[in-house]
């Protein structure tokens, strides 16, 4: 959250205010508001995945909160690409007004509206290719061809009176890729003569020398692992991810293996991709995996979600051995994915399990079974040089890679008073080529917690932490209501605790004698006595066990 909050001036006409509300400090949440004579169009609405100082939370949304009184207002929401961190949110922002009209290629919107069909929400929807034109209100929108980890991935341009702002979403320039699909530099170049006044540009690779590998370089990979493997293999991915799931069909294939796919969003997803043509299934190849059990370990292959370390993915059950399908000795297990930062230790302990268990486990560490989906070092400065552009605004990424991204902009001659570092929630005015921060919006996180949103506090967390990491303590005390005098009680319980509760008798003189004390200067106020029981109870115990447990102290008036 941002630590000073400056309430913007009211917008003037024939300026267009940006806010990045999600995305920026992060991978995950990306969401960008663009608004201008009063109308306002969305791009991208996704998620943001829960780490380990987030327990019991499912998802994290942008906080939209401040749109809730100008729904009305929202002209479209236009989504880059299929993959959760873009379109995670939709349904919880289409849960507050559901005709906002969804605009995207065809697979992006079929994700979606699969998403939606689970929340019971009927979109409006206008499907898009690269090389379209559409105007939603004041907004003139060109959609163009990038390539990504995901089939029909697009950039947009977005034209107005006040400037033109051309937002990648996510990027690479793979000049080899496995759909035929290259970014149209073409068009970066031709929106470059035509000027452009904003790039708002994909981050998360962006301290990555060089330019990132090809896609096709992995598929052989999984060809040589796939055919050294004497047993069953598991392939982990993400559950939107065509192309890698295209070349565990082909690696599978060509080694006389059958191929199970687990996960309801992997199934799922490659239904809608193979019914729409994005991918092509082998003969014969797959098999649900009910029937999977049957076919010799030698001749089958599961792909799977859980490559992120998600406790309740397939993945993370087979290495604690909840899941049907068991992991054992000489099998194999592809991890076929980039690491996330914040995950990285929840995926380590998901390869230990699977090492501890007997399998081979195979990742980007140690096997090139991944290549990122992300613009590195080296395509980003093409692309400054092809488009000049007189603002940047790097997105997508965590702060170091949003730095990093700078400086390549500046590197390629884009003055440093027009490479904006921000963070979510920051605003600003772009007007005749100029753009200036107006001010900053308080934006928080929005957990969703099972079938709650928004309502667990970053305070909730902290209590679900203490509770994990120090355990818990209850104590019930029953004062005569006159005298104040303690008739029953001390009763102390712990949960958490390795001692045994036997440990707590040196401390119930301590909490008789107070609470004695307290009667005898007159204080009656329930409260007020249970504070006292807490703070005596909690000094004994940081001092006596060298722990910070949660208290829960209960004073009854008899």
């Amino acid at each position: 959250m941002p630590d000073v909050v400056i309430d913007p001036a009211p917008l003037e006409a024939g300026t267009l205010r940006i806010i990045p509300i999600g995305g920026l400090g992060e991978v995950g949440r990306n969401m960008t508001s663009y608004e201008l004579d009063g109308r306002i169009l969305i791009v991208d609405c996704g998620v943001l995945f829960p780490e380990e100082h987030q327990p019991g939370v499912d998802l994290i949304l942008p906080d939209f909160g401040f749109l809730r009184d100008r729904l009305d207002d929202i002209v479209g929401v236009v989504l880059t690409h299929g993959h959760e961190d873009h379109i995670g949110a939709v349904p919880y922002l289409l849960k507050l007004r559901a005709d906002i009209p969804l605009i995207g290629s065809t697979l992006t919107l079929a994700l979606v509206e699969a998403k939606l069909k689970e929340h019971r929400i009927q979109p409006y929807s206008l499907t898009v290719a690269e090389g379209q034109h559409e105007t939603l209100g004041p907004f003139d929108l060109e959609f163009i061809a990038v390539n990504h980890s995901i089939p029909d991935a697009l950039a947009v341009a977005i034209k107005t009176r006040a400037g033109t702002v051309l937002a990648t979403g996510d990027f690479k320039m793979d000049q080899l890729p496995l759909d035929g699909r290259l970014t149209d530099l073409r068009e970066f170049a031709r929106l470059g003569e035509e000027g452009v006044d904003l790039f708002m540009v994909d981050s998360t690779n962006a301290d990555v020398p060089g330019f990132t590998p090809l896609e096709r370089e992995i598929g052989p990979v999984l060809d040589q692992v796939i055919s050294r493997a004497t047993k069953k293999v598991v392939v982990a991915s993400f559950s939107s991810h065509v192309h890698r799931v295209q070349q565990v069909l082909d690696a599978a294939h060509a080694n006389g293996r059958r191929v199970a796919l687990l996960g309801r969003s992997m199934v799922r997803n490659m239904t809608i991709a193979e019914n729409l043509g994005y991918l092509r299934v082998p003969e014969g190849v797959l098999v649900d995996y009910k029937k999977a059990g049957d076919i010799p370990d030698d001749r089958i292959v599961y792909m799977s979600t859980g490559s992120q370390g998600e406790p309740m993915a397939v993945l993370s059950r087979m290495a604690n051995r909840d899941h049907q399908i068991e992991v054992g000795e000489g099998d194999t297990v592809i991890l076929a994915s980039s690491l996330i930062p914040g995950n990285e230790n929840a995926v380590y302990r998901v390869i230990d399990g699977l090492t501890k268990l007997g399998a081979n486990v195979v990742h980007k560490a140690n096997a090139k079974v991944h290549v990122s989906g992300h613009a590195a070092a080296g395509e980003l400065l093409y692309c400054y040089n092809i488009l000049k552009p007189r603002n940047v605004l790097p997105i997508h990424g965590e702060y170091r890679h949003l730095v990093a991204n700078a400086k390549l902009a500046r590197d390629t001659g884009i003055p440093e008073e027009r490479t904006f570092l921000s963070e979510n929630g920051t605003v600003f005015d772009l007007r005749d080529g100029d753009m200036r921060v107006a001010g900053q919006l308080d934006l928080g996180f929005v957990y969703v917690d099972g079938s709650t949103v928004g309502e667990i506090t970053d305070a909730d967390l902290k209590d679900r932490r203490i509770l994990a990491e120090e355990g818990f303590i209850s104590v019930i005390v029953v004062v005569d209501a006159t005298t104040g005098r303690v008739i029953s009680g001390p009763e102390i319980h712990a949960r958490g605790f390795a001692e045994d509760d036997a440990v707590f008798e040196d401390v119930k003189p301590k909490i008789v004698q107070a609470l004695a004390d307290a009667a005898r200067d007159g204080v009656r106020d329930q409260h007020g006595l249970q504070q006292l029981v807490r703070r005596t109870l909690g000094t004994w115990v940081s001092r006596r066990l060298r722990r910070r447990p949660m208290l829960v102290p209960l004073v009854i008036e008899a």
